[in-house]
């Protein structure tokens, strides 16, 4: 059910948010460029009319994740801050100071789930919309554009052989206690002791003892998985209450050191292993995301986030379809690294592969040239000040909202430095000339 609309009853005892915050604040002239009405029409089929309870506000629940993701903060953390804030408060359409918390932050977790990447890619639309709107971006220079991917880690723990063993036994016998299924053996404390002998030997580089440990796991753990098979045979419930687990574990036990598409993880078996070849970091373990921006304000117009180890070149027709469908917009120049040789794009945009040849440009082609690095800019602040460097979604469909909801809150922590330079310069002018 939709929300109720606002009572039209003036509130004589409350006191209204437009009437003590500062609405030159970039918050407030923030909230004055997004479209909010739009949300309701793409999100009100969505909602039943007449069933359930009434549901919260559109603009309640766009403007914390907006929120959320500009200032790097959880669900709760959001909901939290927001109860204090009278800024975030107007944002989010209030109209009088509220001293209760507006929802569960559960709730945002059902919004997500229900609006789901199409929804999400309507905030980043509006964001693009909002800066137009602003003069942060300028329509012609959507023309030129920089891709270019990264690594979305996902929040799991540095996988090992020994580790995935070990949790996937304590599963399998927590599962089999709920049920009241009584295994042959549990090996809680054998497994226990050889996960810590495994670690010490590791450390001590004694690398025979570790992998006779590591057999001892995998025994282990095989054991149990071969015991449930046999006590739920003929039970239709518990086969359908261990099925994913028996499923991973039969992928976990056959897995060899040198196959594709390994298992890295029991809660989020879509994490996929990136060898980037960095110094500081040999592996990086999530998924795959394709950033789009403008060459010239290296502003966001697509992020996409793609399961598997796609060839970059493989992703460029993706990323650019989507940045052209919400950006409304034909892309005509469109700056890549060596990365993307042997491309899918088949669009009437012109592709430059910077770094192939440099003799024989011409000035204006070299200036656009260097400004193709401006987009690793983009990835590291949208991985150390928003929420691209580790994601906390669940699934699939996890990567792809927190993808895309990354990309708008790079764009508004963009729009609000822009707002605030322009109060600032509007002040400094006022006290120049003498203006109260």
């Amino acid at each position: 059910m939709r929300a109720k609309p606002p009572s039209p009853q003036v509130e004589l005892l409350k006191t209204r948010l437009d009437q003590f915050v500062d609405l030159n604040h970039p918050l407030c002239q923030l909230a004055g460029v997004i479209d909010w009405s739009a949300f309701d029409e793409v999100f009100g089929g969505l909602y039943c009319e007449g069933f359930g309870r009434p549901g919260k506000p559109t603009r309640l629940l766009v403007g914390l994740h907006y929120l959320k993701h500009t200032y790097d903060l959880s669900d709760e953390l959001v909901v939290e801050q927001w109860l204090e804030n009278p800024y975030w408060q107007y944002f989010c359409g209030g109209e009088y100071f509220a001293h209760e918390n507006p929802l569960d932050p559960s709730s945002l977790t059902n919004w997500r789930k229900r609006v789901g990447e199409s929804g999400m890619e309507t905030l980043l639309a509006e964001t693009i919309r909002a800066g137009l709107a602003t003069g942060a971006l300028r329509r012609q220079s959507l023309a030129k554009v920089n891709v270019d991917t990264t690594v979305q880690e996902k929040a799991i723990s540095y996988p090992t052989d020994a580790k995935l063993y070990h949790r996937l036994r304590e599963k399998l016998v927590d599962q089999a206690q709920e049920l009241g299924i009584e295994l042959r053996q549990s090996y809680r404390r054998k497994s226990k002791r050889a996960l810590q002998w495994q670690n010490r030997y590791r450390h001590a580089r004694q690398v025979q003892r570790a992998k006779k440990e590591l057999r001892r796991l995998k025994t282990y753990c095989g054991r149990v998985v071969r015991d449930v098979e046999r006590k739920i045979a003929g039970n239709e419930l518990h086969r359908q209450a261990f099925s994913e687990l028996l499923t991973l574990g039969h992928r976990l036990l056959s897995q060899k050191g040198d196959d594709q598409h390994k298992l890295y993880s029991l809660h989020a078996p879509e994490v996929e292993c990136f060898a980037k070849g960095k110094t500081h970091k040999k592996y990086e373990f999530g998924s795959k995301v394709s950033l789009v921006t403008t060459s010239r304000e290296c502003f966001v117009v697509g992020m996409k986030s793609f399961a598997g180890t796609p060839y970059d070149g493989h992703t460029l027709a993706a990323a650019l379809a989507q940045a052209e469908r919400l950006g409304g917009f034909q892309a005509k120049e469109i700056y890549v690294d060596r990365g993307y040789r042997g491309h899918n794009y088949r669009g009437t945009g012109l592709v430059h592969i910077v770094g192939q040849r440099w003799k024989g440009l011409s000035t204006s082609l070299r200036r656009w040239y260097k400004r193709r690095s401006g987009i690793e800019a983009v990835i590291g602040h949208a991985k150390t000040d928003g929420r691209l460097g580790r994601n906390y979604l669940l699934g699939v469909k996890g990567d792809q909202i927190n993808a895309i909801l990354s990309g708008c809150g790079y764009n508004l922590r963009k729009l609000l430095r822009m707002l605030l330079f322009v109060l600032f310069g509007r002040r400094r002018l006022n006290l120049l000339f003498g203006v109260a």
